[in-house]
């Protein structure tokens, strides 16, 4: 079964699968069959877009034992990237509440327009 073709896992009290539903709005600049991206509402960076799968994953770690949902989250990266015209840009995910994750359903941040520092944090 192809990832489009599942019955999307959603969770009732996460705010990222009410943008999945459109039972909350965002500012939506890419969106494919199995991810969507939109404006971060609190940037860090001139351009602060987050990258989520529309099934319902908490983190990074169980998004591992979805290899499909990886794989369809990094292509989702690119392509958002590529729609905003980006060449440079970090991607982040965060798992945990003590390294700042906030929403528990896995998403990527992608930050451009400025200058990177390394190491972050």
């Amino acid at each position: 079964m192809e990832l489009s073709d599942r019955v999307p896992d959603m969770d009732e009290n996460c705010l990222f699968c009410k943008l999945v539903a459109r039972q909350v709005p965002a500012q939506v600049v890419y969106e494919d069959q199995d991810a969507l991206a939109f404006v971060d509402i609190a940037p860090k960076a001139p351009t602060h877009v987050l990258v989520i799968p529309k099934v319902h994953i908490a983190d990074v770690v169980a998004l591992g034992a979805d290899p499909a949902t990886a794989a369809a989250l990094v292509r989702a990266i690119g392509a958002t990237a590529k729609t905003l015209e980006l060449t440079d840009f970090r991607t982040v995910l965060n798992t945990g509440a003590g390294v700042g994750q906030s929403v528990f359903h896995v998403h990527a941040h992608l930050l451009a327009g400025r200058p990177m520092e390394w190491p972050p944090g």
